[in-house]
């Protein structure tokens, strides 16, 4: 049994009756047993939320920032009509905009009630219970009852890079020689033949070809296709780090898509890896047609692990998928202690048999904070910004050094960073 304001303003007035009238004990149980009794009967009068029968049907997914509308069906079996109020409780991260609603459904009717979510963090956001609250004809009690009724909306990343894909995609299409523009590479498959201009390689010179045509001739190549692609990401301690108002493995994710999304239109196999000590996520073989949905469905539930990555560990993982010759793309952090300890040793492994990018996140405060000059705090604040930037460039020379392609750049420049040096890499036949 539940009770309402009604009958809190009931027993109030009969306290003042009885403090005015009759100020005695018999008075008090007088007023309090008309209260019980009027609050009892309303009980009974009311419609039982036993009888509701409660279904779901709507969106299953949403992308975050956009609405999802779920809606909730509510038919009553009983004999008697149930009126009160009705909450459907949903996580806060679900963006609920109203969770409580009048309910007011006949013997043997139905009604159907509309929530619009607009979640503020990608992943499942599973419905809570549903409660309904039926009051009886008095307003004064009523009864309550809640009712299970499972429903998940998976909230996939935004892919705020969509927009860099039509550029890189029409990059792509002046690098394979399906535009105007036909840009040589030094790839692997041979393109075509052409006499000797100054600055050629040497080494791209048909001898045979030159003897027959009477001039220097040299081979031209075209960028090589169906290449093996295996983008690796990093969900250790260090992408929980937040850069303005998203941690850095959302930047990750986002990187990750456009990638994904520009090889496997430039008809190169696309493989997934997220790791921090173990696997967290596995996506292979990911062709031209299936790679967005396969991978954002994937990375939508993909969370920070506040763990330490261990590097050696995700070698042997990438060593064991890439047998052969790979472009592997690994976005990590470029902090000092993790990279010094843990991915510094092992990197040399991986650039002997592949072709290796290191992307990093980069906080676009450093800049602001190093040029700062205004009082004490600010020189400390810059000092501390310079040396934090100068440790990044000194971990990404060494990493350079031992052979890998380092890309460090705030959020929103880098994936299509990582996508140009991809295009670069494959324009220029290093792939």
């Amino acid at each position: 049994m539940v009770l309402t304001g009604r009958a809190a303003v009931l027993a109030a007035i009969g306290a003042v009756v009885v403090a005015a009238a009759v100020p005695t004990t018999a008075g008090v149980l007088l007023v309090t047993g008309v209260v019980v009794a009027l609050a009892l009967a309303d009980v009974a009068l009311a419609g039982s939320p036993r009888s509701l029968r409660l279904s779901r049907d709507g969106d299953h997914t949403a992308r975050l920032g956009t609405t999802a509308t779920v809606r909730l069906g509510v038919r009553n079996d009983g004999r008697h009509r149930v009126r009160g109020l009705l909450r459907d409780a949903w996580p806060p991260s679900a963006g609920c905009a109203t969770d409580r609603v009048a309910l007011d459904v006949p013997a043997r009717e139905r009604r159907l009630i509309e929530t619009s979510l607009r979640p503020t963090r990608r992943g499942d956001r599973t419905a809570d219970r549903v409660t309904v609250r039926s009051i009886g004809p008095l307003g004064l009690a009523g009864r309550q009852v809640s009712h299970s009724v499972p429903w998940t909306v998976r909230v996939l990343p935004p892919f705020h890079a969509r927009r860099h894909l039509p550029s890189r995609l029409a990059r792509l299409r002046e690098i394979d020689g399906r535009s105007a523009v036909r840009v040589r590479g030094q790839g692997t498959e041979f393109d075509s033949l052409r006499e000797y201009v100054r600055g050629d390689d040497v080494r791209s010179i048909d001898w045979r070809a030159t003897a027959r045509h009477g001039g220097v001739v040299v081979r031209t190549w075209r960028p090589e296709r169906d290449r093996h692609v295996l983008i690796v990401l990093d969900t250790g301690r260090t992408s929980a780090g937040r850069v303005g108002d998203e941690p850095r493995l959302d930047a990750a994710i986002d990187t990750a898509l456009l990638l994904g999304a520009l090889a496997a239109r430039a008809g190169d196999r696309v493989d997934l890896l997220a790791f921090d000590r173990q696997v967290r996520a596995d996506v292979a073989r990911l062709g031209a047609t299936d790679v967005l949905g396969r991978m954002v469905g994937t990375l939508a539930v993909l969370e920070p692990e506040l763990l330490e990555t261990d590097y050696r560990q995700l070698t042997a993982e990438v060593l064991a998928r890439a047998r052969q010759h790979a472009l592997v793309v690994i976005v990590t952090g470029l902090d000092s202690g993790a990279v010094e300890l843990g991915l510094l040793p092992v990197i040399g492994q991986l650039t002997r048999r592949h072709t290796v990018v290191v992307a990093s996140v980069a906080d676009p405060r450093l800049a602001s904070l190093a040029a700062g000059r205004g009082d004490s705090d600010a020189v400390y604040a810059a000092a501390a910004a310079e040396h934090d930037r100068l440790a990044r460039a000194r971990l990404a020379e060494l990493l350079s050094r031992r052979g890998a392609h380092v890309v460090d750049q705030p959020p929103a420049d880098l994936p299509p960073a990582v996508a140009d040096a991809y295009l670069e890499l494959k324009a220029t036949g290093r792939l």
